[in-house]
């Protein structure tokens, strides 16, 4: 016969079951989370009276179901700002685009044209550009 490993044995006397809920159970959990995500030990015991689980099974599936609603969140929450990371990235690419071609059109230009443009009136007659 082959020899167990030192888990198989320590586990053997030890092994429980995974708890599978029926859709009743699993859809009264799920309503009663959505009323309070955390219960008093009052509420568990209740809770595990009407469902026929131990109090402490009814403890673990609000953890892990609390767990899940936290990685939920949070990978939501990650998304938008990846989203947000890639409007901004565009944005600054945009705007030191716009710079270089601001900076590049000042030096090209004389001094009286670097003047911001609102300050800028065309004189009609004389056709002159005259400051306002």
């Amino acid at each position: 016969p082959q020899a167990k490993s030192g888990d198989e044995e320590d586990n053997a006397g030890l092994a429980r079951k995974k708890l599978r809920l029926s859709k009743d159970q699993s859809a009264f959990l799920e309503d009663s989370f959505k009323q309070h995500n955390t219960l008093n030990p009052k509420q568990k015991l209740a809770l595990a009276k009407q469902l026929n689980l131990r109090p402490r099974q009814v403890e673990v599936w609000f953890q892990n179901r609390r767990a899940r609603t936290k990685l939920k969140q949070t990978e939501v929450d990650c998304e938008y700002l990846k989203r947000c990371c890639e409007t901004l990235t565009d944005e600054n690419r945009r705007l030191k685009k716009e710079l270089q071609e601001l900076r590049a059109l000042k030096a090209s230009q004389p001094f009286y044209m670097q003047l911001p443009a609102t300050t800028l009136t065309m004189c009609p007659s004389c056709e002159r550009v005259a400051t306002s």
